[in-house]
Formats: C-alpha cells, sequence, structure tokens
C-alpha cells in the first residue's frame, strides 16, 4: 500500500523529515477536475461538512488506495463519517495515522489506479465547536465560521480544477441577514458568492471557478445572527476578527513618507470601491445563473433587475402612477403629490404603497417608507427570478428597450411619434443614457405633451374635480379643440419636453430621494450588505500533515488532504 502524502510548499522541508523513506520514493501524479465541498450549519450550530473529490490518477503513478481528510477541529464524530468511491461504498474510515485532526478513508477494492479516475464522497455528519463570535459592528450578535478545505501538495497535483464550495446557513436566516467573507489567497472566482436556496429553503452561498486549482488553500466564509443558533456553541477564540497586516513584510524599502502616501493611496480605493458597492442593491442569489429568460416583469421590475439608480426606478413609478390617473403632481419643488381617492384597481403593489408614501407631508417618514418600497421590488424581483438567468433577461428587456426607441424615432409626424412614446416612455427610461437620448430624439420640432401631462406639470390649468372624489382636470378650453369635437393636447418644442421630462427626475431625486448614495446605501444594507472583508493574520503556522491556522475571524477549520497510501 501507498501513501501520498499531501503538504505545503513553504513547509516541504518539513515533510521531508517527517516522510518515511519508502513513501517518498515512490512515484506519485495526479488530477483533481472537480470538487465541491459543503459545509452547513444546523439550527443546533453542528457543522456538516461533504466532499465530492474527483481524481484522475495518471499512467505511471501508482495507485491512489487511501485518502486522508483533514478536520476542521478533534471535535469530529467518527461515526458519523461516511464515505463511497464512485457509489461503492468504503468500509474503513479511521483517525488518520499523518493528518492531525483528520481521518484516512481506505478505498480498498476500488482503488484508483494509474490511468483511472474516481469520484470520493466524504460525509462527516457532526463537527462541534467550529463558530465563533463576530466583532463586526452590528446592531445585533453574529455568529461567525471561516474554513479552508483541503489541499494538495503541488509536486504531486497539476491542472485546473473546477472548484465548488458552498456555505449552507442554519434554518430560519433571511437572505438579508447573513455577510460572506471575501475568499483569499487569490481565489480565481469572483469574491461574491452566488446565493439562492436549498431545497429546505436555507440560504446558501457559492463560490465557483473553473480556473481554481487543487494545491491552494483557498479560505471562505460567512457569519449570520447569533439568534439561529444555541448562544453557547459559539466558541470564544483568542484573538476573535483579529485584522492585522504586517507592513514590514509587505513595505521592507520604503520610507515613512512612501508608507504614508501607500496608506492614503490604498484608502481612496477603499473609498470608492465602498461607493461602489453601496450602489449594487440586489442581493446575490439574484444572480445564479438558471436557465432562460424571465418574461413577464414590468418595466420598473426590469430596472431593478438591470440595478439602475433607485432615483430613476422611483420617477419610473411616479410616471406610471399618473398614467393609471392614481395621482397629479400638485408642486414639483416641494415634491407634492395628490393622490385619487379611492385609488384605481390597475396598480401593481409598488405602486400601492408609492402612492401611500405621498400620503404622509413629513419628509423624513416619507423618505424611509419609498426605501421600504424599494425593499420590497428588490424582493419580489428576486423571488421572480428564481430558476431564471439573469443575465438572459436583461438581453430580453434591453431588447425591447431598443425597439421601444427605434419605434419612437421612426414615427413620421409629430402626433405618431406622441402617441409612440406615451405608449413606450416607461421602456425607454431602462437606457442609461436616458436624458441625453430623450434630447436628442426630440429636438426642436414641435411634439404633443401625453395625455397625463397635466397630471404631472402643475402649470397647466385646471377645473374643480367633478362629483365622485376624482382629481381636477386640466381646463378644456386652454386645450383648444380639434375638428369633430375631439381634444387635442398642447404642443411644445420637443427640446423644451424633453427638458422637462429630464429636469422632472432631476428634481424629483433631489427633493425625495435626496442624497442617492445614502439613500441606496440603506437599501443595499437590507437586501445586499456590504461584504465584511478580512486579512489573514501576519503569524500563521502549520504543520506537515494536519494544520492550524490563525484566520482573521473565528476559525471554523483549516484542513490539508493526502491520497495515496503507504502503510
Amino acid at each position: 500500500m501507498h501513501r501520498i502524502r499531501g503538504g505545503l510548499v513553504l513547509l516541504i522541508l518539513l515533510v521531508f523529515l517527517v516522510i518515511p523513506a519508502s513513501v517518498t520514493a515512490q512515484s506519485y501524479s495526479f488530477e483533481v477536475p472537480a470538487q465541491e465541498v459543503t459545509v452547513a450549519i444546523d439550527e443546533n450550530g453542528v457543522m456538516s461538512l461533504d466532499y465530492a473529490i474527483t481524481f484522475a490518477n495518471r499512467t505511471n503513478a501508482d495507485p491512489i488506495d487511501i485518502v486522508d481528510i483533514g478536520m476542521p477541529n478533534y471535535e469530529y464524530v467518527l461515526s458519523s463519517i461516511t464515505a463511497n468511491i464512485d457509489g461503492n461504498p468504503v468500509t474503513r474510515i479511521a483517525d488518520s495515522e499523518f493528518v492531525h485532526p483528520g481521518v484516512e478513508i481506505h478505498l480498498g477494492a476500488n482503488e484508483i489506479k494509474p490511468g483511472q479516475t474516481g469520484t470520493l464522497y466524504v460525509h462527516v455528519g457532526q463537527i462541534h465547536n467550529t463558530l465563533g463570535a463576530s466583532s463586526e459592528e452590528e446592531a445585533e450578535p453574529y455568529a461567525s465560521l471561516e474554513f479552508t478545505p483541503s489541499w494538495f501538495d503541488s509536486s504531486l497535483v497539476s491542472g485546473n480544477t473546477q472548484y465548488t464550495f458552498n456555505i449552507i446557513l442554519p434554518p430560519g436566516v433571511e437572505p438579508e441577514q447573513p455577510r460572506y467573507y471575501t475568499p483569499s489567497n487569490n481565489w480565481p472566482g469572483a469574491d461574491e458568492p452566488a446565493a439562492s436556496y436549498n431545497a429546505e429553503d436555507r440560504v446558501v452561498y457559492t463560490w465557483t471557478s473553473t480556473e481554481a486549482d487543487a494545491e491552494t488553500e483557498y479560505k471562505f466564509g460567512a457569519s449570520f445572527p447569533m439568534a439561529f443558533v444555541p448562544e453557547e456553541v459559539v466558541v470564544a477564540t483568542d484573538v476573535p476578527n483579529a485584522r492585522t497586516i504586517s507592513w514590514d513584510s509587505i513595505f521592507p524599502c520604503l520610507c515613512f513618507s512612501g508608507i504614508l502616501a501607500a496608506i492614503v493611496g490604498m484608502g481612496i480605493i477603499v473609498a470608492k470601491s465602498a461607493e461602489k458597492r453601496k450602489m449594487q442593491y440586489l442581493p446575490p442569489k439574484i444572480a445564479v445563473e438558471g436557465h432562460g429568460i424571465k418574461r413577464g416583469l414590468t418595466a420598473v421590475e426590469a430596472a431593478i433587475l438591470m440595478e439602475q439608480p433607485l432615483d430613476k426606478v422611483l420617477s419610473m413609478i411616479l410616471f406610471s402612477v399618473l398614467k393609471k390617473e392614481a395621482g397629479r403632481v400638485v408642486t414639483r419643488e416641494p415634491l407634492k403629490l395628490e393622490i385619487t381617492k379611492p385609488m384605481p384597481e390597475n396598480l401593481h403593489p409598488y405602486e400601492i404603497d408609492f402612492c401611500k408614501a405621498f400620503e404622509t407631508e413629513n419628509k423624513a417618514e416619507r423618505k424611509t417608507a419609498l426605501q421600504n418600497v424599494s425593499v420590497g421590488l428588490v424582493k419580489s424581483v428576486s423571488e421572480k427570478m428564481k430558476g431564471f438567468s439573469r443575465k438572459e433577461s436583461i438581453e430580453y428587456y434591453t431588447a425591447i428597450m431598443e425597439k421601444a426607441w427605434q419605434q419612437v424615432t421612426a414615427a413620421d409626424t409629430p402626433e405618431v411619434k406622441s402617441e409612440t412614446y406615451e405608449q413606450v416612455m416607461d421602456w425607454t427610461m431602462l437606457d442609461k443614457q436616458w436624458e441625453g437620448r430623450t434630447q436628442q430624439t426630440f429636438g426642436p420640432q414641435p411634439i404633443f405633451v401625453p395625455t397625463w401631462w397635466w397630471r404631472f406639470d402643475p402649470g397647466m390649468g385646471t377645473t374643480t374635480a367633478s362629483g365622485g372624489g376624482g382629481l381636477a382636470k386640466p381646463a378644456m378650453p386652454s386645450l383648444g379643440s380639434a375638428p369633430g369635437g375631439s381634444i387635442t393636447m398642447p404642443k411644445l418644442p420637443g427640446s423644451d419636453f424633453a427638458a422637462s421630462m429630464v429636469n422632472g427626475v432631476e428634481s424629483f431625486s433631489s427633493d425625495v430621494v435626496g442624497n442617492l448614495n445614502s439613500f441606496t446605501d440603506s437599501i443595499t444594507n437590507r437586501t445586499n450588505p456590504v461584504p465584511k472583508t478580512t486579512y489573514t493574520s501576519s503569524g500563521r503556522s502549520g504543520g506537515g500533515g494536519g494544520r492550524s491556522c490563525a484566520c482573521a475571524c473565528a476559525c471554523a477549520g483549516c484542513a490539508c488532504a493526502c491520497a495515496g497510501g503507504g502503510r
């Protein structure tokens, strides 16, 4: 029997000191085409761990008949561990002779022979005391975990690995509650995980990459409100959430002024990154790639899917409310709406909530209500996108937007152009260049204003409301009459109409939303919290077969693995 020792490049000398001569004399060479690791925390704070590791043994290598898997600590329950190789049960699992803490999986008759490929599945049912207390400033205490999956010695393994790492959070945790930590050690995939629900409606964070490898010690982590697990299972750490950087090792030759400049530069980069991140209000779970296009979204919902600025999204709702005769603008500065009583029956839930927000004249209360409208929209769109591809859906709605512009620009008379624009205006607003494109499209030629324009422009003359509680309507004499008794809406130069539209959106933003970054940040904190970036402590230790680590957050485990044989 032969064992391939997994280890660390930086500790290669130590590895040679502890490996028996008979082992070092063997030839071991393999690839790991795929590896999936799943860490789950249950309602009792107990961790379960699953590995699916595919080994491709090279044709000139020795058989792989034992695989050692490191554990995050010594408090795993050996009897809870099961394993199989390509569906064939493993009959011998024991505490590892070489990896501490760890277990050895004996493949027996199903050893992976030279030139063969096999997938090892390992399930660890119970690992205790893996959670620590997060020191991040939160409104409530948070439990934290961080995990480094198994890796292999770079002298033994080569090639890329289709790498997947999942964290399944405790039951009851809502998507806006957990935090994730940025993966460490040059993780080649996205920093932000895709978030989804599993069959038990539990939140799952998933990191994936096709450019990873099996020799790097990647580290992943997350935290969640401590209320979802018993308080006593959250283990204190000696230096919880330590965030230290060894400046001597990073800048050994820099003088004080150079270090100061570097600090200032880093601060600017971090600040800009943080501002950009605040505007990303969609939760990561909406980015998990499903299949096919989600049709049937309204223009407002499509704007959320595209993560358009929230002041534009709310302006789109305003125009929709006016078009549906659910309200009218009484004054633009400050913006005051008069809401129709009773409200029309054809309103979407977010339009109803928008109208209710303007029933109060308290600006602070109104802003809070509009933030709640935005949060509700984000959650609703996220729910509707389950199982669908965000990328394909965005391409679909972008095509609708372009077609809407084409219909407007193709109109050959002011009447047709006005009528067309009134029908598709909400879709044109999905354009990131909407302001400039609107002004370019209409130019100096006259245009008939939309039929609902009097509800948007308080300057148009009005008569008193008719019986039944309806809103005031424009004074008919000011509009003129067309042949046959029909009403003809007034004309404006196209440039004036476009400027009024654009200025109306800007006025809405400044008066109601205020500072867009601050407004959106309050949404992001609830729907897609800013990730808690961690730094690795400068004082880390390791060993040849097992490994300890000084993690930036409460360490749930760092483990290495060995593949081969050797007893």
